[in-house]
């Protein structure tokens, strides 16, 4: 009995130990050799705000590339570097987690303040830093999902720091682009013979057309309309915990960001649409699009690209991608990329 007690108590301390590592263990991301690269994680104070940031790049007289994640509060610097190995060839790629989300995420900081026009205030700011940092008089903006809600803002508010800004997965009228989600998966739906699901989804008609409810992302995922040629990346909890990146302290705290960035911010996108805050662009623009995406509408965003003013823009459909184009087909992104901005 003696022997089973201590035994107990070993395994217990064990775990616990264990669980110690797992919380504070170092983080980093992996080295790019080369005289001129960079590969750095590292946390900056970025208005008034301790940032995350992550760069890397073969050569740091590249162009520059800032990414901005969706969600709100999905953080990609987890598994960024998975999908973005082609692009750090051309380019030097800066990821970020957003204020209140991710390795951002700060358990005793006042978010009360939170709110779109502050994430496009930090982008601002970032954007300067890195400039500064990097040496560039413009970089290239990229958003993605509702990161294009910001960064769209960002490139109207100050077109003259960005080379040209991309929106992959963009945003637009939201209600639209929900009720259009929402037919899409009550029609495969009905394709597949489910008709629970079909009974279900029929049953939002209403609160989705009133704006007071998404199309269950679940049922996106399902049918098809979230990533078709990848697993979803967003929320993976155990490949987040295991990229060297993020320790379990990480992936706690991106949970704790994920619940209180979307509590606060979502409404926003109802509210103010996209289309009735920016309708003209003083730089190029593009806008990269999954042919299958439901998360945001590729049907809505073209009417949203079709209003847009500007010199010079871009509408490029992913034919095999839904809401994950840059990494459904990194291949091809990269291709797209390289011809676009390398010269």
């Amino acid at each position: 009995m003696k022997n089973r007690i201590k035994l107990i108590k070993y395994i217990g301390l064990s775990i616990i130990v264990l669980l110690i590592l797992a919380i504070f263990s170092p983080t980093w991301t992996p080295h790019i050799k080369g005289d001129n690269s960079i590969s750095v994680l590292e946390q900056v104070e970025i208005n008034g705000s301790s940032h995350e940031i992550m760069i890397r790049g073969n050569d740091k007289d590249n162009p520059v590339i800032i990414f901005v994640h969706g969600g709100p509060g999905n953080p990609e610097i987890p598994y960024a570097v998975k999908y973005q190995d082609l692009l750090e060839v051309d380019f030097t790629v800066v990821n970020y987690d957003q204020r209140a989300s991710g390795k951002s995420y700060h358990f005793f900081e006042d978010y009360s303040n939170l709110s779109p026009d502050l994430l496009v205030e930090d982008l601002l700011a970032m954007t300067d830093y890195i400039s500064e940092r990097l040496g560039k008089e413009e970089v290239i903006l990229i958003g993605h999902s509702f990161g294009t809600y910001i960064a769209t803002q960002a490139a109207y508010k100050a077109p003259e720091k960005y080379e040209a800004y991309i929106g992959i997965g963009q945003v637009s009228n939201m209600i639209e682009s929900e009720i259009d989600s929402l037919n899409y998966c009550i029609k495969q739906a009905q394709n597949a013979g489910n008709i629970e699901d079909v009974l279900y989804l029929e049953g939002l008609t209403e609160k989705v057309k009133n704006g007071d409810t998404f199309t269950p992302r679940n049922y996106v995922m399902k049918y098809g309309g979230g990533s078709r040629l990848i697993d979803n990346p967003d929320g993976d909890t155990i490949g987040i915990l295991f990229s060297s990146e993020y320790n379990l302290l990480d992936v706690i705290r991106y949970n704790y960001g994920v619940t209180y960035s979307q509590s606060i911010l979502i409404k926003d996108i109802f509210e103010k649409p996209l289309p009735t805050v920016v309708t003209k662009l003083e730089l190029p623009f593009y806008f990269i699009m999954g042919k299958y995406d439901y998360m945001t509408s590729s049907n809505t965003a073209k009417k949203y690209f079709d209003m847009i003013e500007a010199d010079k823009k871009e509408f490029v459909s992913f034919e095999k991608s839904a809401h994950y184009p840059q990494f459904e087909e990194k291949e091809r992104f990269y291709e797209w990329m390289s011809n676009t901005f390398v010269k």
